[in-house]
């Protein structure tokens, strides 16, 4: 890894602090991380509502179990942002395998219920670290940060829960005059149409607004913890020192 070809300023930072650079970083980088995430998406999407025959309106739980996945193109756009390449859908395309076959059963299963994933993803994505035996190397990253990676993890939970929730209202607001819901249904063994789509339009948009930042977050707080246990930041101040 050229570390002095990074496109951000490193320097010790609190994971707050941290979790503020990964948000603008992809706010700095969102026409290429929502591009390459909308390609990954689509696929999901389709999954879901392929699956609204069997499982109704329960399909939005796709989309919840397939985050990991999403994840991994979302933190390959955001790596290369961090060295300031710009990432097409081509370049996406042609590192598939690593980005999105490889670790699949993986990600989809242990990788699935981690509190701290967007923490640890790039070691599994950036290091290669293997699926089964990166545990020190995951250890030695979450070390001295897990609790904050765990309560950002729940805060975007809350996040995501709010912006699910306002999108849901709309369709209360833009309603017919005259018309009324009975949310109570939305929990019914056969809820209405209504109810089943305004769920999954929900749901999908939330999923998709927030989650590069979610990833953002977490990746910054590796970047950061990696510049304590590697000293990035003095590497860089001396390149540039010895450069002038």
């Amino acid at each position: 890894m050229l570390v002095d070809t990074l496109s951000v300023r490193l320097r010790p930072r609190t994971p707050n602090e941290a979790i503020d650079l990964g948000v603008r970083l992809c706010q700095s980088a969102a026409p290429a991380v929502y591009r390459c995430y909308f390609v990954a998406f689509i696929p999901v999407l389709a999954i879901a509502l392929a699956s609204t025959e069997l499982i109704g309106w329960y399909s939005t739980i796709v989309i919840w179990w397939f985050k990991p996945w999403l994840d991994r193109t979302i933190l390959f756009v955001l790596s290369r942002a961090a060295f300031g390449q710009p990432t097409s859908v081509g370049d996406l395309w042609r590192s598939q395998w690593r980005v999105c076959w490889r670790p699949l059963l993986f990600l989809l299963t242990v990788r699935r219920c981690s509190l701290w994933r967007s923490l640890t993803e790039p070691v599994y994505l950036l290091e290669d670290g293997p699926a089964i035996g990166s545990s020190d190397r995951i250890i030695q990253i979450r070390h001295r940060v897990v609790g904050s990676a765990f309560m950002m993890t729940q805060t975007f939970i809350g996040i995501e829960f709010s912006v699910v929730m306002g999108l849901f209202s709309l369709f209360w607001w833009f309603a017919p005059t005259g018309t009324s819901f009975d949310l109570s249904q939305l929990f019914s063994e056969d809820p209405p149409v209504f109810f089943a789509v305004a769920n999954f339009i929900t749901y999908s948009l939330g999923v998709f607004l927030l989650e590069p930042f979610y990833v953002a977050a977490g990746f910054a707080m590796y970047l950061n913890r990696r510049a304590e246990l590697e000293a990035w930041d003095i590497e860089q101040e001396l390149k540039r020192a010895f450069a002038a």
